[in-house]
């Protein structure tokens, strides 16, 4: 039970944790603030996962492996594994199963399917490591005084009583945009619809709301929508499209041949 208690308020630090990083992020990327994450509230529990993982791998027992160097440099590859596995598996949940591309790293070097790449793993080792080194011991005194506190409790019912029902009403909407998705051929980039709605918005003075991007007038998520399909078949939603669509200089430097005619 008390193994089950720090878990649960580990995944909530670390979803609303990740949340906050992530407006802030957004904040500075696009000059406006822009609720993160495909749920409504406060939390993404991908951060929380991934808070989970390295607290677990940070209590794996490398004694026998040898020096604490070497001790290091192993814990840093399971770190760096781990990560990269979930991140990767909650980007193919998405894609496969909604139709959804919650990120995209398809412009990245040595990237698959977008959805993973080198360079964020690389961040996501350098960050995991400063948490197993540096701040896993205080975290664990923290997390041993609030999982022993009454309150906490009371914490953990109401942060996953929202989640559950938040996750319910967001399931609700990935179907609506899954069917979108499969009728227009395309694949959803969310945060980038977002931030197309709320734009569409502020053209017209309208108030957007944080928690629900997606709160619009028929007719604005309407003309949001067609726009958005517009661009994705010009390409300018997939990197990978638009290679494939751009035409391969032939002899005479304009994509064609000798023969005047468009070479494959």
């Amino acid at each position: 039970m008390q193994t089950f208690l720090i878990l649960t308020f580990l995944f909530a630090v670390g979803a609303v944790c990740g949340w906050a990083v992530e407006l802030v992020f957004r904040r500075l990327a696009h000059g406006k603030w822009v609720n993160p994450g495909f749920l409504h509230g406060p939390y993404l529990p991908l951060y929380g996962f991934g808070l989970v993982l390295l607290y677990l791998i940070a209590q794996i027992p490398l004694g026998g492996v040898g020096a604490a160097w070497l001790q290091a440099v192993v814990r840093l590859v399971i770190i760096c594994a781990s990560m990269t596995l979930i991140e990767y598996l909650a980007g193919l949940i998405f894609i496969k199963g909604m139709g959804i591309k919650l990120w995209d790293y398809s412009s990245r070097r040595g990237n698959i399917q977008g959805i993973i790449c080198p360079l964020f793993s690389f961040l996501w080792t350098l960050i995991g490591g400063g948490y197993v080194f540096l701040l896993h011991p205080a975290v664990s005194r923290a997390v041993a005084w609030f999982t022993g506190n009454l309150y906490y409790s009371f914490f953990v019912g109401v942060f996953f009583g929202l989640f559950i029902w938040d996750l319910a009403s967001t399931l609700r909407l990935s179907v609506k945009l899954r069917k979108f998705a499969k009728e227009h051929d395309v694949m959803v980039r969310y945060e980038e619809l977002k931030l197309m709605i709320k734009n569409a918005l502020d053209s017209m003075k309208q108030k957007s709301s944080f928690l629900n991007p997606f709160r619009a007038s028929a007719e604005t998520v309407r003309a949001t929508l067609a726009r958005y399909v517009e661009n994705f078949r010009n390409g300018e939603y997939s990197f990978g499209r638009r290679k494939k669509k751009e035409k391969k200089p032939g002899k005479n430097g304009d994509g064609k041949g000798e023969d005047g005619k468009e070479e494959d």
